[in-house]
């Protein structure tokens, strides 16, 4: 395990050096959610708290040349920390802008959203009410267990039905999977 929660603080500790970081674990009310303290602190890693977690100057990817660059010459390397490839919320926009229909269901398909945040969540909400307006369901393709998680530590999980994938969602005979 990577992160020790305490009463209301949370201990992330670097895989690489061990390097550690303590931040408040009260953002989401599910101990095993901590991309908050990872992600206000400039790690990598998962978004769970068995990690792996790694600190910016672990993370830094150096190229090996001839030479053979090792972890003593990290300090060396320098530069600024990994930037995410992509805003959570733009990757849920993105799916939301994608969604198709199919017969009484919107399906969105989550196979690139890795983390969702509360904006992303609005996102969510907002789109199911629009659908539930029109008479339509929004169902979710293939969530991440992070998407997954946070559904149910805000208990939304009952909210929106799940596909594993696309074709068990357009398939009318197979119902969703439990959440």
């Amino acid at each position: 395990m990577t992160v020790v929660p305490a009463e209301h603080l949370m201990m992330l500790i670097c895989d690489g050096c061990g390097d550690s970081v303590t931040g408040t674990g009260c953002t989401l009310p599910d101990a095993e959610v901590v991309w908050t303290l990872v992600f206000e602190n400039d790690w990598v890693g998962s978004p769970f708290a068995s990690g792996p977690h790694h600190c910016p100057r672990c993370s830094v990817r150096a190229v090996v040349d001839d030479d053979g660059l090792g972890v003593d010459d990290l300090d060396d390397v320098g530069g600024a920390p990994p930037v995410p490839e992509a805003d959570p919320v733009e990757r849920v926009r993105r799916a939301l802008d994608e969604a198709v229909t199919v017969g009484e269901r919107v399906l969105v398909d989550l196979t690139e959203v890795e983390v969702i945040d509360s904006a992303g969540l609005g996102l969510l909400v907002r789109a199911h009410q629009d659908s539930r307006q029109d008479g339509r369901r929004l169902c979710l393709v293939a969530p991440s267990r992070f998407v997954l998680t946070v559904l149910h530590t805000m208990r939304l999980d009952g909210v929106f039905p799940v596909f594993d994938s696309r074709t068990r969602a357009t398939s009318g005979a197979s119902g969703p999977r439990p959440a």
